[in-house]
């Protein structure tokens, strides 16, 4: 359980949230990411990531979110086609749909709100980045994934070794290409954990780390064509 990220002394003093069984909630992101769907995170009462200056896209088929935002708050999204639309959020970070602590179109939220899941950061190990998002990055270091069996922890392990190898080996994937945002880098891991996996076994000759990358690379592109063709992820 080493490569576990464990809670710190001040973290301990806050009342863990249960994040469920890691093996059920790894395959269910991988679902989400795989069928571009939603996924039901027990939230609570928690708004943090409505308050945490996230840009949210919304798509051109997303007609009834879109009718229900005033359009002053939508700008096109950078690179992609027409109709695509970013919503912003206020100097402090709060989404503008925010009103008395509830969305205000909850029913017709985007598809971006709904896909969202920040154990995902806690999967990973990694925290959700700065710039408002304190109250994120406290959630996810409250979240505990429970380890019924070997395999839930075995697959926890592995999503975070392929964060830290991503994030600590840059240079050894295809022009240094690697995502640097938080969130690219958490949903990353989770599609290419597997390699990272030992399945019990002993490990084989060693691999070079630039090994390691292009296997990274290989199953991220088998994940994607899996995702294009809608066959379930293995």
């Amino acid at each position: 359980m080493n490569d576990v990220t464990k809670p710190t002394d001040s973290e301990i003093e806050k009342p863990e949230i249960p994040a469920g069984d890691f093996s059920v909630w790894l395959e269910d992101i991988r679902q989400v990411l795989l069928q571009d769907r939603g996924i039901e995170v027990p939230c609570g009462g928690c708004q943090a990531c409505c308050k945490s200056s996230y840009f949210i896209h919304i798509r051109p088929e997303e007609k009834e979110t879109l009718r229900r935002i005033d359009k002053k708050l939508l700008f096109p999204v950078p690179g992609l086609p027409r109709g695509n639309r970013l919503l912003g959020y206020f100097e402090n970070g709060q989404c503008p749909l925010l009103v008395d602590e509830r969305c205000s179109i909850y029913e017709h939220r985007s598809k971006t709100c709904r896909a969202y899941d920040c154990r995902i950061f806690a999967a990973a190990g990694i925290d959700a980045g700065e710039d408002h998002k304190t109250l994120v990055n406290e959630r996810i270091r409250r979240w505990r994934f429970s380890y019924p069996g070997q395999q839930d922890l075995d697959q926890h392990v592995a999503v975070q070794k392929a964060a830290r190898f991503i994030r600590e080996h840059a240079e050894c994937f295809p022009e240094g290409k690697v995502p640097h945002d938080s969130s690219q880098l958490a949903i990353l891991a989770i599609k290419v954990y597997n390699v990272f996996l030992n399945d019990g076994q002993p490990p084989g000759p060693a691999c070079s780390d630039r090994e390691m990358a292009q296997a990274v690379v290989g199953a991220n592109e088998a994940f994607e064509a899996r995702r294009k063709t809608g066959i379930s992820p293995a």
